[in-house]
């Protein structure tokens, strides 16, 4: 990832990514006590304040005093953005995969050389959740757009993570027409896995090859 993003910085993008990505604190939760947090960050408690400072300002975090740190409403952490419009126009399956197409094998690219140790962790995870509800037969659209996104925001850039209403409607389609393809829920398992190594690797073209092969694969199975 850029050299230039301070610890702070990055601390404040994993906090971020817990409330919006991993759902892991809601609006309106209480976040661990600073001891708790920064030992779990492994940074220290100067680091972690910084971090919070700047959620607080941008109105994703708020101080209670004497209560202690909270995330604040919905509205507020909302990705605000003129596409989001986008995210509630019908658009067909062929136009949403192509989009996919252009965009998402880049961000493989760039996640898989920006992202820090914990973006890696959180993308990972969140990839064997997909295979687990897969082998299980399970819904797994959940799993998928928090994998994509974890993805997209690997990337530090802030309009890839902007893009992502949109990239959920192919995400959400893809799922639904895979269910009964064998050869399509397959392949997903397949891809997916292929992905991970990659970007476990660190090998940022092979992500991005894994990740226009892994929605071609889609693209023909769905007869999109």
């Amino acid at each position: 990832m850029p050299k230039s993003k301070m610890l702070s910085e990055r601390i404040a993008d994993d906090i971020l990514s817990m409330i919006t990505i991993e759902k892991r604190f809601l609006p309106g939760a209480k976040l661990p006590n600073e001891n708790e947090l920064s030992a779990e960050l492994k940074i220290s408690r100067t680091t972690l304040r910084e971090a919070i400072r700047i959620l607080v300002t941008h109105e994703i975090l708020e101080i209670q005093r004497g209560k202690g740190t909270y995330v604040t409403d919905t509205s507020k952490i909302r990705e605000n953005s003129v596409l989001e419009e986008f995210a509630t126009v019908k658009v067909n399956a062929k136009d949403i995969y192509e989009i996919r197409l252009i965009f998402e094998p880049e961000a493989a690219y760039y996640a898989t050389e920006r992202a820090t140790d914990n973006e890696l962790k959180r993308i990972l995870k969140y990839g064997r959740k997909v295979e687990e509800k897969i082998i299980n037969g399970e819904d797994r659209r959940e799993e998928e757009q928090a994998f994509h996104k974890s993805i997209a925001k690997a990337t530090h850039n802030e309009f890839m993570n902007k893009l992502m209403p949109i990239i959920y409607q192919g995400i959400n389609k893809g799922v639904t027409l895979s269910i009964k393809n064998e050869q399509a829920v397959k392949d997903t398992l397949n891809d997916h896995r292929m992905i991970m190594e990659f970007l476990e690797q660190r090998n940022a073209e092979g992500a991005k090859t894994a990740m226009k092969l892994h929605i071609l694969h889609a693209m023909k199975e769905l007869d999109i």
